[in-house]
């Protein structure tokens, strides 16, 4: 049986980490899925734009639109992730969790 460690607030968390396996609750997965649904549908449009010859400006608007909302996506997977599994592994002693924190922060420079 899988253990589901939880969260601030007492939802359960929603990492699945090298360490260990915890299942993401309903709740977090319609609102990750609504915002990777929301991403696509604007990456979509934008697509639309370029067929439709629209104005530079207004596609790199929208691009910049998609560049925020990924990282606020990233970040907060990055934030639960740091919650629920880093905070464990540290306090179990395991420093290469400290590593595995370290590259993902080099990834989003």
């Amino acid at each position: 049986m899988e253990e589901v460690k939880e969260m601030q607030g007492g939802a359960p968390s929603a990492c699945e980490c090298r360490y260990k396996k915890q299942a993401r609750s309903a709740e977090e997965k319609k609102q990750l899925s609504n915002r990777i649904n929301r991403i696509v549908g604007q990456m979509n449009g934008i697509g639309r734009m370029v067929e439709e010859d629209r104005y530079c400006d207004d596609i790199l608007i929208q691009l910049s639109a998609v560049d925020k909302a990924i990282k606020g996506l990233a970040n907060a997977i990055l934030d639960t992730h740091m919650h629920t599994c880093m905070i464990e592994e540290i306090q179990r002693g395991n420093t290469a969790a400290v590593d595995e924190i370290v590259d993902l922060f080099r990834r989003f420079q």
